[in-house]
């Protein structure tokens, strides 16, 4: 039998909770997880993210692969919209949800998103109630929080992140592709952190 591109996503994020310490402890994967019709919205960055090369260094290449399948149909997301975070972030980062509430597979339990960043590229420093958890599917970027050194992490590395403290990403020469997981206190947005 073969399965659907939204199908073996499905199936990776299952085996990556199931089998990677840190994501299956930050958050069992969601025993409510339905699957939910979604209106596909794309955005600029999706375009360089189906295209993008540097991705090939990952210890998990059919979960990458998994999401660049699955991108022409998913709601990518513009967060950063409204804000005067400027044309060029909104034109090259991206990101759409995978389980959660705007997402294929509903839940009430977690949100999970995927993130992407082309090279050369700087996420503001941002905070949100929910506490979150980042681990590098392939490429690298530069990860910092309020309180810690800067790190450079690779594919299978994470970075937690408490509610409520600044934290930002650069990636310099390398593209980074990252599986995000947000737990409690999903519906609110994230802001600005205006001093860190």
């Amino acid at each position: 039998m073969i399965l659907k591109p939204l199908d073996v996503l499905f199936e990776q994020l299952r085996h990556l909770h199931n089998t990677h310490e840190a994501v299956g402890g930050f958050c069992a994967f969601p025993d409510d997880v339905r699957p939910q019709a979604v209106s596909a919205f794309t955005v600029p960055s999706a375009d360089l993210f189906v295209a993008e090369q540097g991705l090939g260094d990952s210890n998990y290449p059919a979960l990458r692969d998994a999401l660049v399948a699955v991108s022409p149909a998913m709601q990518w997301r513009e967060t950063y919209k409204e804000t005067n975070i400027g044309a060029d972030f909104m034109d090259r980062f991206g990101c759409y949800e995978i389980i959660g509430r705007d997402a294929p597979f509903a839940s009430e339990k977690m949100r999970s998103f995927m993130v992407y960043h082309p090279p050369h590229l700087h996420y503001p420093w941002h905070h949100h109630p929910a506490e979150e958890l980042y681990m590098v599917i392939a490429g690298q970027a530069e990860f910092h929080m309020k309180g810690r050194e800067a790190a450079v992490l690779t594919s299978g590395d994470t970075s937690f992140h408490p509610a409520n403290v600044p934290h930002a990403l650069t990636s310099h020469e390398h593209p980074v592709l990252t599986y995000v997981v947000w737990r409690d206190d999903f519906d609110v947005a994230p802001v600005w952190s205006t001093a860190v």
